[in-house]
């Protein structure tokens, strides 16, 4: 495969690889995170330990043992109060947070973000064409979200969250100008079913042009997380070379 995608942002290779946090609680987050010491440097925290405790004292632990955060709440509603979420939530030091909807919806969550990375959400990787039909869209997945990212570059979002296999369409049709952070990422072979329908490999995540992978199930039910922790680090690093 072509490596002519591969990310050139100034992005230090272990910063790369975000482990999702989907935990039931704080304190198995907090111990998740002290087993995996310094094999993860960026955390995704999301839905389920928003709804678990005290998820910004919890950013605050983060951040003071020197973690990046991607808060992952996928915040949608009337451009204002995404504006002024999006607002708060840059005061709290977090490094990247995602947003869903609209062009004004984006625009608000953009002019709002101060030094935040914003992210919009392209279709979900737990989606396919048959879901895409349910929920009424008509047009084809990849044009879906290629339309998306080039009304978020546009808009002024800094990135977007995208399945691997539209990455390298993004790519050539808009170049490195987004961050592009990319879920789903699973072993080809021998995969478990799980709800994650549009998966990619690590190799094919970064070799298609993601600049980040959220890896979450893959690192939190190893027998070995921190061993499957570096071997991902370690896969990254290789591509990087």
């Amino acid at each position: 495969m072509s490596d002519a995608f591969i990310s050139t942002k100034p992005i230090p290779v272990r910063e790369r690889l975000i482990m999702a946090l989907d935990v039931p609680s704080i304190p198995e987050a907090q111990a998740l995170v002290e087993e995996l010491g310094d094999a993860v440097i960026f955390y995704k925290v999301g839905m389920e330990l928003f709804m678990s405790g005290d998820y910004f004292a919890f950013i605050e632990w983060l951040k003071a043992r020197n973690k990046k955060v991607f808060v992952d709440l996928k915040f949608f509603d009337i451009p204002a109060t995404v504006g002024r979420a999006i607002k708060a939530l840059s005061s709290k030091g977090v490094d990247l947070a995602t947003i869903h909807g609209n062009d004004s919806i984006m625009e608000a969550a953009a002019q709002a973000k101060g030094d935040l990375k914003v992210l919009a959400v392209t279709a979900l990787t737990s989606l396919d064409r048959g879901d895409l039909d349910d929920l009424g869209f008509q047009c084809d997945v990849k044009q879906l979200v290629l339309s998306r990212a080039k009304r978020a570059l546009q808009i002024g979002c800094d990135g977007i969250v995208s399945s691997g296999l539209e990455v390298s369409m993004i790519r050539e049709e808009l170049g490195q100008k987004l961050l592009v952070i990319t879920p789903g990422i699973r072993p080809v072979d021998n995969r478990e079913d799980d709800d994650q329908k549009r998966a990619v490999s690590v190799e094919q995540a970064i070799q298609n042009g993601a600049d980040y992978l959220v890896v979450g199930r893959p690192i939190r039910d190893a027998s070995d997380r921190k061993a499957m922790a570096e071997k991902i680090q370690s896969q990254i690093a290789a591509l990087f070379d």
